[in-house]
């Protein structure tokens, strides 16, 4: 709460993922919602389809803007999901979240697919798996900044969106991230969120890197601060 605090009005959402939750909890994603900041709940569900419905509806229950599931759970766990996840915003008057499914992971290559049974390469695979969310009726995919500007061509035009984590700025490790792109030229490709984590979180003053990495997006011609 005291990164949100320090961050609050430079970045536009807070991601929680697995190792938070699984500290904290549903409680602490409450108080960040709490006190008037959005939530990109990062869990990537990937169960049977009744499970990972009812855990979207959850995920909507608790006020967060953003869910994740993988794309690779299957049509009838992504229909399910969208299904519960319009009817619970609908019947509770909740604010609908955007629901949005994982291609392949930016810590993943060819040679990790091929070990997992993927015949084709990662960018064959995303484009695949975001076709199959584009007609599941998700609202958009998180793949690769190297698969933007294909999921562009080959998928959906904008307002499909595209969750970009991968980031990384010029200068900066990659740590376990082998597709990455720096912020500016992820916007110029055509992404709609940046994910950033160590090089704010790791930062000496996360403010600071949070502000030049803002002041990156913006420079992009045609790009207005969200």
């Amino acid at each position: 709460m005291a990164l949100v605090e320090r961050l609050r009005g430079t970045v536009g959402m807070f991601k929680v993922g697995k190792q938070l939750f699984t500290a904290e909890g549903p409680s602490l994603v409450r108080e960040i919602v709490g006190c008037g900041e959005r939530v990109f709940l990062d869990l990537k569900y990937h169960d049977i389809p009744a499970t990972v419905a009812k855990a979207c509806v959850e995920a909507a229950r608790l006020g967060v803007s953003i869910i994740n599931v993988h794309a690779s759970g299957g049509r009838q766990m992504l229909t399910e999901a969208v299904k519960a996840v319009d009817a619970v915003c609908a019947s509770e008057h909740l604010d609908r979240p955007l629901l949005l499914a994982v291609t392949v992971l930016t810590s993943m290559d060819d040679a990790n697919l091929v070990e997992t049974g993927v015949d084709g390469t990662a960018t064959e695979q995303v484009i695949r798996l975001a076709r199959l969310t584009r007609d599941c009726g998700l609202d958009g995919v998180v793949a690769s900044p190297l698969e933007i500007g294909l999921i562009r061509q080959n998928v959906a035009p904008e307002p499909f969106a595209i969750l970009t984590p991968g980031i990384r700025p010029a200068g900066e490790a990659k740590g376990d991230q082998k597709r990455v792109m720096t912020p500016a030229e992820a916007v110029a490709a055509g992404a709609t969120y940046l994910v950033v984590g160590r090089p704010i979180t790791a930062a000496a003053d996360s403010k600071a890197a949070a502000e030049r990495i803002a002041a990156e997006m913006e420079a992009v011609p045609g790009t207005a601060s969200a």
